[in-house]
């Protein structure tokens, strides 16, 4: 009986453990938009306004402040360069690539789900 209890409670602090990290994480890149510019980032170094053309839905004034976010939380990294006119660019710094995988992963679950509920609805 000992033995199923140290078993259980060995359960019970890996789970704690995984959801403060989950915590930890949803607090980093949680939101409606965070992730959609990650993935975005994913592929290429974009401007501003092709972010913003690419996020269907994002207001200027939230994708400035979710890109800030980013950049404060050493995901994304802006380079302005000194030109007629200034251009800004935005690209995921080596730390923001750490979520490239997570990001497929998190969009082949969600095609997978589209299709699943498409499919039983059909």
């Amino acid at each position: 009986m000992e033995n199923k209890k140290t078993e259980h409670d060995n359960a019970t602090k890996v789970c704690r453990h995984n959801i403060r990290a989950i915590h930890d994480t949803m607090d980093v890149i949680g939101g409606k938009w965070k992730i959609s510019i990650i993935s975005c980032l994913c592929f290429e170094t974009m401007r501003y306004s092709e972010l913003l053309k690419e996020i269907e839905g994002i207001s200027g004034k939230m994708l400035s402040r979710e890109l800030k976010d980013l950049e404060i939380n050493g995901l994304v990294m802006r380079t302005v360069s000194n030109t007629n006119p200034i251009s800004v660019v935005y690209e995921l710094t080596e730390y923001g690539e750490t979520l490239k995988d997570l990001t497929l992963t998190i969009a082949n679950w969600g095609n997978a789900h589209r299709e699943k509920i498409i499919s039983e609805y059909n």
